[in-house]
């Protein structure tokens, strides 16, 4: 079955932007001249997801904004006939075919999938994680798409990181297919370095098959209260198979305060508009 939907869990309150997130969501966060959420839109789309299903909270219609029609400003370019700047923005409402339900209480990822379980009824889904940027020359979805096609199985993306920073990730414990691919046989959610299984991380998209939902649904509030996506991963692993894919391209986590940063500054300098004058700055700046 094809895949054609994704779901984009975009209610996180954003507490470690504060106070920068107090008034706007964390994802509408500038990379250079575009929100964080546009780049991971754009892999989606990318990737043939053609359905996109944002889970919002509170205080979260800028994201509705964006990737809405903006009739006055529109209208405003048009009579200063800069033509540039309104394809640009038609590129954008144009871009996706969204809609948008609401998480009412903070109760994990888990919780947010569940949320459009409606949305999505009995198909194969993706989720797009907004605080990872991944850029690549093949959209990291679609080489899941990839495994996905082989295999008709869950597909999870990995990333290896020091044993120091995996209180920080779900730690899958794999079985080795091929160089990049692997089987996964148990995951545990933020272990001690002296607890994980491996050094693969799970990072933030998955393919996943429309089981999940009923996993999710007999899944208990694990750490902190909420519905944890890996406690539900580990319940599928018992009656299919969950594979794991360490994807080509750079990762940038732009929920991190030095992610952000690294992300702005190399997106920048890869700009043909503005990298040369931004390069020339920064090695000033070094001397």
């Amino acid at each position: 079955m094809t895949v054609t939907k994704g779901i984009f869990p975009v209610a996180g309150l954003g507490t470690r932007f504060l106070p920068a997130t107090k008034a706007q969501p964390k994802v509408m966060l500038p990379l250079v001249d575009k929100p964080i959420i546009h780049y991971v839109v754009e892999e989606a789309v990318q990737s043939g997801i053609e359905d996109i299903i944002f889970v919002t909270g509170r205080g979260q219609a800028a994201i509705e904004n964006y990737f809405d029609l903006s009739f006055e400003l529109e209208e405003f370019l048009r009579t200063k006939n800069k033509t540039g700047e309104l394809e640009q923005l038609n590129g954008i409402s144009n871009l996706i075919n969204p809609c948008y339900i609401r998480q009412k209480a903070a109760k994990g990822l888990g919780h947010a999938i569940l949320v459009a379980r409606h949305l999505v009824e009995n198909e194969p889904f993706a989720v797009f994680l907004g605080d990872d940027v991944i850029d690549s020359r093949i959209p990291c979805m679609r080489q899941m798409l990839n495994v996905y096609e082989r295999y008709h199985c869950s597909v999870v993306a990995l990333q290896r990181v020091e044993r120091a920073q995996t209180p920080s990730y779900g730690i899958v414990k794999p079985r080795q297919i091929d160089e990049r691919l692997f089987q996964v046989l148990d995951m545990v959610e933020k272990p001690s370095p002296e607890e994980a299984p491996s050094d693969l991380a799970i990072i933030g998209r998955y393919l996943l098959t429309p089981e999940i939902f009923q996993e999710l649904a007999d899944t208990a509030p694990g750490k902190g209260g909420e519905i944890q996506l890996t406690d539900a991963l580990r319940r599928l692993l018992k009656r299919q198979a969950v594979y794991g894919f360490i994807f080509e391209g750079t990762r940038y986590d732009t929920g991190d305060k030095i992610g952000f940063l690294k992300a702005t500054v190399e997106f920048a300098l890869r700009r043909s508009d503005i990298g040369e004058d931004f390069r020339a700055y920064l090695k000033a700046l070094a001397l």
